[in-house]
């Protein structure tokens, strides 16, 4: 078995917007502010952020990825979903569907998503030159070796293979508070011969 070492990063619960759903909370002529850059190149932390709501209650001060998306999409930990009272399922980023909608506000403006709630599929992101060289493909799915006195091995962790994508291994808080990781930790890719 080859194994890589790559590093984490940690997502907290965030948003991306629609370009339309960026006018309906904030304006016509709004546009997203950069707060900092993310792990991956062109993404980046807005200064905005929003209220979630659910059935069961909320959460204040969410902040959104930029740049805008095609579809809105929340993504949520588990123990977010729960406080929220949202059954949102495990997904790759960008299939909604048969998810469920939320409600979104900032300041005194509103928006409901009929769909786009997930709990983002654990994942490494690579480019093709990563790809080529460790020999994996986007889709694949490959075991991630965690060292250490919360160690253990995460499994069903998805391979997404982009031209601009970091190589870096993606988990929410929940996950990476289980096994006792921050962000920048170093972890083992297992790969198959």
């Amino acid at each position: 078995m080859r194994t890589l070492q790559i590093p984490v990063g940690i997502s907290n619960r965030h948003l991306h917007l629609s370009e339309a759903d960026i006018k309906l909370l904030f304006g016509e002529n709004h546009g997203l502010t950069k707060k900092k850059d993310l792990s991956q190149p062109g993404q980046f932390a807005c200064e905005e952020t929003v209220t979630l709501s659910g059935p069961k209650g909320s959460l204040e001060n969410v902040r959104i990825l930029g740049p805008a998306r095609k579809e809105s999409q929340v993504e949520l930990a588990f123990t977010d979903a729960i406080k929220l009272g949202i059954g949102a399922p495990v997904r790759d980023s960008g299939n909604h569907e048969e998810t469920p909608g939320i409600e979104i506000s900032a300041g005194d403006r509103s928006i409901h998503l009929d769909r786009g709630v997930i709990i983002a599929m654990r994942h490494i992101h690579a480019n093709e030159e990563h790809a080529a060289l460790y020999g994996f493909k986007d889709k694949d799915i490959v075991k991630v070796l965690v060292d250490g006195p919360r160690g253990g091995v995460y499994h069903n962790v998805l391979v997404r293979v982009n031209p601009t994508f970091a190589l870096d291994f993606h988990i929410d808080t929940d996950e990476a508070n289980g096994f006792g990781l921050k962000n920048g930790d170093i972890v083992t890719v297992l790969l198959e011969d």
